[in-house]
């Protein structure tokens, strides 16, 4: 048995397992950086949690949930944004011996309602006055939850009509929690001891694109063992500083906490996005996890900084950019004959110009420390991977799902192939179905989904191969390329299949203004697209223009039109005939997570936006002989 087997088949039974692991052998080490805002001008205050404090935390919260009178696989609803207190507290549910049922913050009263009831929290642990509001407005539809903790309880005090002790802060939970444990030192390790390899841990719901959302039961096994195989691979080690801003109630961000506590490195917390620019000088990570509507947002927001430079230094740019993505694929491609990267004498020499011209202004803007970023919940466009993996940042595509617990796949470092999501995480099984459908079998498939036998029969077989839904390609050396989602793939009118996303991905890769782009066309005669712009872009391209007013104004202008439509064209001369995009409309204003187009990790719904722009899509197929 080789020593990674050994590693991840010798796993404990919990994360809480590995956790008091973790304080007991690095209790002094630093674990969490975490902002606190500055008052006015003044910057934020970056402070830290050595293991050993975070632990002080976490068994506090634990033994306050205890005294509170949750009780073994008991669930504790968690609202709140990503920040320290969200890793603390999911921690302090798991050390109790309880289970996290994760919401968004941006979830709507009647969802998170929903959710409660369906998963039968006890305990929601809500970040401030407004998720506090949504339960009470619902308080009748929550027999079972009994208490509310708000981490800020600025305003969110208990009121009239509120049952005794519903309401209480964070700091007052700790607080019991501690007093408890002045008493009974040992009474959080009694819990973690008890603790099964099967008991349920987190209760993560799908943000599902139509109907209700459901419940993936993930068993404490499953953490264990991510955290084990994350390890495993070598890509992070214990002297790593990780930035964390993806939501914490999504899977992939909820993985990265259980790999951390395993490898023991610095995790910076802040789920501000509108911070994200700002914090990576100051963290100056060496990795960091994110979709891919923030690399093509970079992107973007690279290629128009040069253009409003002008003329020649657009050109330069430009140039740049062939000559990274140039560079990535020779290289790439030499890795792969020779196990060694490097290109030839006379594209090295352009590469090494263009890095000190364009490349190395890009890492610095990362922190200037950044080995790799891993990039996960979507497909990531191949031409801005190979961008990004010539002017240095190298993104390593991963792929999991909720019902995966998030980490399936990874792409093994130096070896790291763009445009696929490289290899099975140790432990993992992969195989391909006979119509393309993506299989997989491992320690970190999930129970099934929480009361809902038939949909679990639907996905998860009696032998443990679990269905995806997703539509991949294995290589002969075991490299996987996804294609599409099963259910997304369009069948035109003349039998032709289409994988949407293949297209949209192509058309982020050649326009730099798109936020972004959805292929329709099952059972028509051709393929039209409904197009938003990315606003900072688009408003500086207008400005040059001439052209002024908001942005549904500056979209509507037919300059605006004509230049897409020249992007379209570009597009189109890359495609085979049937998937040409023949027809395309810009939309007033871009997709977004409040109208519920998009997930909360950024993913088109299709069936949303189609249904919200079905008069637009209707036009383009007027007068055609399928109207």
């Amino acid at each position: 048995m080789s020593d990674t087997q050994t590693l991840i088949e010798n796993r404990p039974p919990s994360v809480a397992t590995l956790f008091v692991q973790r304080v007991d052998a690095t209790p002094d080490a630093e674990a969490y950086r975490y902002p606190v805002p500055g008052s006015g001008q003044s910057p934020d205050e970056w402070k830290s949690l050595s293991w050993a404090q975070a632990a002080e935390r976490v068994y506090a919260i634990a033994a306050g949930l205890a005294q509170l009178g949750v009780v073994s696989e008991e669930r504790v609803a968690l609202a709140c944004s990503t920040r320290v207190e969200w890793i603390l507290a999911d921690l302090g549910v798991m050390c109790a011996g309880a289970a996290t049922t994760t919401i968004y913050p941006s979830t709507n009263a009647e969802e998170s309602a929903f959710i409660l009831a369906d998963s039968e929290s006890r305990v929601l642990i809500a970040e401030d006055a407004a998720q506090l509001a949504k339960a009470r407005e619902r308080r009748a539809e929550l027999p079972n939850l009994r208490h509310v903790v708000v981490v800020d309880p600025a305003g969110a005090e208990p009121v009239e009509g509120d049952p005794e002790g519903w309401v209480l802060s964070l700091a007052d939970l700790e607080a019991r929690g501690a007093a408890h444990l002045e008493k009974n030192p040992g009474a959080v390790k009694e819990r973690i001891a008890a603790i099964t390899a099967e008991q349920l841990a987190t209760l993560i719901y799908t943000s599902g694109t139509t109907g209700r959302p459901k419940g993936v039961r993930l068993p404490h096994d499953n953490w264990s063992y991510m955290a084990k195989a994350i390890a495993a691979t070598g890509l992070v080690t214990g002297e790593d500083v990780q930035y964390l801003w993806l939501p914490l109630a999504h899977v992939f961000g909820k993985v990265l906490t259980s790999g951390q506590i395993e490898v023991g490195h610095v995790t910076a917390v802040d789920g501000r996005i509108d911070k994200i620019i700002e914090n990576l000088p100051v963290v100056q990570p060496t990795y960091m996890a994110a979709v891919p509507r923030i690399f093509e947002k970079v992107y973007n927001g690279v290629a128009g900084k040069a253009r409003e430079g002008g003329g020649a230094k657009y050109k330069i740019f430009q140039w740049a950019a062939e000559v990274a993505r140039e560079y990535a694929k020779v290289s790439q491609d030499n890795f792969r004959r020779t196990g060694r990267p490097g290109a030839p004498f006379a594209l090295s020499a352009k590469h090494k110009v263009a890095d000190a011209l364009v490349y190395s202004k890009i890492r610095e803007a990362f922190g200037g420390r950044l080995r790799a970023c891993v990039s996960g919940s979507a497909a990531l466009a191949p031409d801005i991977g190979f961008f990004f993996a010539g002017a240095g940042i190298h993104i390593l595509e991963g792929y999991g799902l909720t019902e995966s617990s998030a980490a399936s796949f990874i792409n093994p470092g130096e070896a790291y192939r763009t445009g696929t999501v490289g290899k099975p995480l140790p432990g993992t099984e992969v195989r391909i179905a006979d119509d393309g459908e993506i299989l997989l079998r491992g320690p970190g498939i999930m129970e099934g989904y929480h009361q809902l036998p038939e949909k679990t029969a639907e996905v998860l077989e009696s032998d443990g191969w679990f269905h995806t839904g997703d539509i991949g390609e294995l290589s002969a050396d075991g490299y996987l390329r996804i294609t599409d989602r099963k259910k997304d793939l369009i069948k035109t009118s003349g039998g032709k299949y289409i994988a949407p996303a293949e297209v949209e991905g192509q058309f982020k890769a050649v326009c730099p203004f798109v936020s972004n782009i959805l292929v329709h066309g099952a059972d028509r005669n051709f393929c039209t697209a409904l197009i938003s712009l990315d606003e900072p872009t688009i408003l500086g391209w207008a400005k040059e223009q001439g052209i002024t007013g908001s942005y549904a104004e500056v979209v509507a202008a037919p300059q605006t039109v004509e230049l897409i439509d020249g992007y379209v064209k570009r597009l189109n001369e890359g495609l085979q005939r049937w998937q040409t995009i023949k027809k395309f409309r810009l939309l007033p204003r871009d997709l977004d997570v409040e109208h519920g187009e998009l997930t909360p990790s950024l993913k088109l719904k299709r069936p949303v936006v189609e249904r919200e722009y079905r008069a637009l899509i209707d036009e383009m197929y007027a007068g055609s002989r399928e109207a």
